[in-house]
């Protein structure tokens, strides 16, 4: 399918195209959940596009209907907007976006101030901070919605993370050079209990403020850690529906033993 300009979307292998659709009232379930996902085809490496799926498989399962959203550079930003997800991409990645990222600066900026659940990965987590210098010192300004600075980096930090969140061990694996440092008073979204989170020093990984979340946790994150991907479907159904989110039981047996095991196998007792 195209957006207008005649940008075609991206293919999220086993979404059906039919979920860029709104529902007949019939068929919308306990409600209509517009995700949408920033520049999937610029910044979605390493796997990112498997968060929207999860959601959306997710959004069906709890008995709510998702209408999933891609934005490209030049289109225009979805009406609606109840959850919000962006992945990583290179340096050169980053730069194609970051003209179309000032466009939409302002609408970013009042949907985290409204309380719209984020999920940044990566590259889109740098841009969502205050800046992120490349490693040949080009410096690309973020949206200031994270109190984050990342400086790019020759070596990479390569390797499975496992974190202690407030969502309880979350794992994922991380592949950047950047390295972010907090602002003062910033909260971080975990703390490693290994791997090397945002610069390999100071035991934090990502950032959260409200409702916005960022990570360098690829994997995709979001499959492997039921209770965040909940999370933020569960604040995204409260905004969407304007009430309390009504979870259905979910089988999360082979996620939460793939979960357990990367912690058994990484963290020392």
């Amino acid at each position: 399918m195209s957006r207008p300009g005649g940008i075609p979307d991206v293919a999220i292998p086993g979404e059906p195209a039919e979920s860029a659709l709104v529902p007949d009232a019939d068929r919308a379930g306990k409600g209509v959940i517009h995700v949408v996902h920033l520049y999937p085809r610029e910044m979605s490496i390493y796997g990112d596009l498997g968060n929207t799926r999860t959601l959306a498989a997710r959004i069906r399962r709890h008995g709510y209907s998702p209408v999933v959203h891609q934005h490209h550079p030049g289109g225009e930003f979805p009406e609606q907007a109840h959850l919000v997800v962006g992945g990583g991409g290179q340096d050169s990645g980053q730069v194609r976006v970051e003209a179309d990222l000032e466009q939409i600066a302002d609408r970013l900026r009042s949907l985290a101030e409204g309380g719209t659940p984020m999920l940044m990965i990566c590259g889109m987590y740098q841009l969502l901070g205050n800046a992120f210098i490349t490693v040949d010192g080009k410096r690309l300004p973020g949206l200031g919605i994270l109190d984050v600075t990342t400086q790019g980096n020759a070596k990479r930090m390569i390797g499975p993370v496992v974190l202690s969140t407030d969502f309880g061990d979350v794992v994922g694996y991380e592949n950047h050079s950047g390295s972010t440092t907090l602002g003062d008073g910033q909260a971080p979204f975990g703390r490693v209990r290994s791997g090397f989170g945002n610069n390999g020093t100071d035991g934090t990984e990502g950032a959260r403020t409200g409702n916005v979340f960022g990570s360098y946790l690829h994997g995709p994150i979001l499959p492997a850690n039921p209770r965040l991907a909940d999370a933020l479907i569960g604040l995204a159904a409260e905004q969407a529906t304007g009430k309390p989110f009504e979870p259905a039981p979910q089988d999360d047996a082979i996620a939460d033993e793939a979960r357990s095991r990367q912690v058994r196998r990484l963290v020392k007792r």
